[in-house]
């Protein structure tokens, strides 16, 4: 099947280069679950802009660089700030109702900012943006939205029926689960917007889908990866072991919310940083971490009881609902947290357009490195980065429309040497096996043993997937198996290559911070 351009992925960034391509070419958008399941629908904070009067660019463009400790491409964050306040107009023409306060719109404070610059609709900004952007994406002729498309691998030079080393991408092979059948999808530009590759970790507030598909299919395809290493963990997750994920938004800490050890009482983030909660998140989550494992707790406190009962349900509706249901009244009584994985601050290495290293891919949105995040991504920046490089990329792929070829013919999908799985406990093993070595060995600390530990459980895993793969017929669990391991091996690699602490990775074999800050860049 032949688009003008294809795009992998229905959140933020992949909606967005959706809609301003629409204007003059026919697109296709591929989702691997239900439209909404990426992770903008999961977005709590908001979207960081400087809109405030006694605020500047400038001192964004400080706050993301302190945060991303030195690591950030300052180009980058320059120019990601100051497309900012357009991102949020747009938006607002679609229709998202963010919060006001009668003169404009409400800013919220989160943490590492030094000004209210946090727009928000309550604490379910992303909900309302993934509505707004599907909305106008269905009712737009020029768009087709597949759900349920696993995508495999991406179509390169070596699928065309006559084999070419160009790496020129010419789209994705993907799964269509309830046939069974896998479909070259092809365009003259495909953007990659797939998301993060949280769930290689035990704990992670991410969707379930977020296996790191994107940055895995990029990196077998040709493309560097940057920063890989740099694992964001959110520091206050709910803890409930029969609930999955739920994340405490920032803005909690933002409005007054303590951190305190659950049988004494005691603050315990003034004794780490002076800004105590407010402090930026890899600061939190080492702390919490430190408290649960030198005390042998599950998890901590987070406390906002002390504020107005009204101020706390009106400021955070969702959660208060949520936390009321599993029997925690936040207006009254703490709430039991802990660290999970958050955000993928490294992925496929792009410019400023969303350019990736090969022809015809572009890519936005958690599966790129962009420069922006740097060692640590600054709260409500991540959906900021989505709309401003979904915008980027599409209007480059406008601009160089007419250098864009159509793709030539390309080989359908071979599977006449495999058969269907006879062991699907194998996958389930292995992902199981994975995120758990991942938790236990390349978490909040490391240490080089550790990690090499790691990267043996990895080699031998390789194997035994790759063996896998080779025999047996596709299925969206192993293709995310396959994609899962790859990311994870990308991490430890990268983990291993970074003999300093900097932002989120902090090893005890290396706790110095070098004086000049340099990309990890890895090279297929």
């Amino acid at each position: 099947m032949t688009h003008d351009v294809l795009i992998i992925g229905s959140g933020a960034a992949g909606l967005t280069a959706a809609l301003t391509l629409a204007t003059r070419h026919k697109v296709l958008v591929l989702a691997k679950g239900p439209l909404t399941s990426g992770s903008t629908a999961w977005a709590q904070g908001g979207i960081a802009a400087v809109l405030d009067a006694g605020d500047t660019f400038e001192e964004h463009i400080r706050d993301t660089m302190v945060a991303g400790a030195g690591l950030n491409r300052r180009e980058t964050v320059e120019f990601v700030i100051e497309h900012a306040p357009e991102a949020i107009e747009r938006l607002v023409e679609l229709g998202v109702p963010f919060n006001s306060d009668g003169a404009g719109l409400h800013l919220t404070r989160e943490g590492g900012h030094s000004h209210r610059r946090i727009v928000h609709v309550n604490d379910a900004t992303g909900w309302a943006v993934q509505a707004a952007l599907l909305k106008a994406a269905e009712e737009n002729p020029n768009i087709t939205l597949l759900p349920d498309r696993s995508c495999i691998d991406l179509i390169t030079g070596r699928h065309e029926e006559r084999y070419s080393g160009s790496g020129r991408v010419w789209g994705a092979y993907a799964l269509d689960p309830v046939t069974g059948k896998v479909e070259a999808y092809t365009a003259r530009a495909t953007i990659l917007a797939s998301g993060g590759a949280g769930r290689v970790y035990q704990f992670s507030t991410a969707p379930r889908g977020a296996t790191g598909d994107g940055i895995a299919m990029a990196w077998r395809a040709g493309c560097r990866v940057s920063n890989m290493e740099m694992m964001q963990f959110h520091p206050t997750c709910l803890y409930n072991l029969d609930v999955k994920n739920f994340l405490i938004t920032e803005a909690v800490r933002g409005e007054g919310g303590q951190l305190k050890h659950p049988l004494t009482g005691h603050r315990f983030m003034p004794d780490y940083d002076e800004r105590a909660e407010l402090a930026p998140r890899d600061i939190v989550a080492r702390a919490i971490d430190e408290q649960i494992k030198r005390f042998g707790l599950d998890y901590v406190h987070l406390d906002i009881s002390h504020m107005p009962a009204e101020f706390v349900i009106e400021h955070f509706p969702t959660i208060y609902e949520k936390l009321l249901a599993l029997g925690i009244d936040m207006t009254k009584q703490p709430i039991p947290v802990v660290p999970a994985q958050h955000y993928t601050c490294g992925g496929v290495l792009i410019d400023l357009a969303a350019r990736t290293d090969l022809p015809g891919l572009w890519a936005a949105g958690e599966c790129t490195e962009s420069g922006l995040h740097g060692a640590n991504r600054l709260a409500s920046n991540s959906l900021l980065e989505c709309f401003v490089f979904g915008e980027a990329a599409a209007q480059d792929i406008l601009k160089c429309w007419d250098d864009l070829d159509a793709p030539p013919p390309i080989r359908e999908w071979d599977e006449s040497r495999v058969t269907d799985s006879d062991e699907e406990v194998v996958i389930k093993q292995n992902w199981t096996e994975i995120r758990r070595f991942m938790w236990n060995y390349v978490g909040i600390v490391r240490t080089t043993k550790r990690l090499e530990r790691a990267a043996h459980r990895i080699k031998l895993l390789n194997d035994e997937v790759g063996d896998y793969y080779g025999h047996f017929r596709v299925t969206t669990d192993l293709i995310e198996l396959r994609n899962l391991l790859q990311c994870t091996d990308l991490i430890v690699q990268s983990a291993l290559k970074r003999h300093e602490s900097r932002g989120l990775h902090y090893t005890l074999d290396y706790p110095q911070t070098d004086p000049v800050a340099k990309d990890t860049v890895l090279v297929p």
